[in-house]
């Protein structure tokens, strides 16, 4: 029996919005995720007790507000409070690429930027779960 990758789509700070998330989200689908969205304006703890009750292979994370160097890292924080340690942490949004290695030296996989095909992403947690998306 195969797991379905199930996928949180957030939207961690004050930015209001998402138009980013809305689009990867609907990719995660189409790739056959089950996609939980937690809608605008979410705290790191939020963002993590959600993971937690829907039971999420996948942290995918946006932020245009600039914000991505101290919310990013305050979600990996909180999901190993609650005993989320091996969760896929993956951010996105408009990140300049001189923060992206302080960002995955803090824990997370990955940052996908602005005109990242939506397939890369997906490509990207199916290589790292080692898992297929059931149709």
């Amino acid at each position: 029996m195969s797991h379905v990758i199930r996928v949180l789509v957030a939207k961690p700070g004050l930015d209001g919005h998402d138009r980013g998330a809305l689009i990867i989200a609907r990719a995660f689908r189409d790739a056959g995720f089950e996609v939980v969205y937690t809608g605008l304006r979410c705290t790191p703890e939020q963002i993590a007790r959600t993971a937690m009750q829907e039971a999420v292979d996948v942290v995918a994370m946006s932020v245009l507000s600039g914000a991505h160097n101290t919310l990013f890292p305050r979600v990996v924080e909180e999901l190993k409070k609650v005993g989320m340690n091996d969760t896929l942490v993956i951010g996105g949004g408009i990140i300049p690429e001189d923060d992206i290695p302080g960002l995955l030296e803090k824990g997370i996989a990955a940052i996908f930027t602005p005109g990242t095909p939506t397939s890369v992403p997906v490509e990207f947690i199916k290589g790292r779960l080692s898992l297929q998306p059931v149709p």
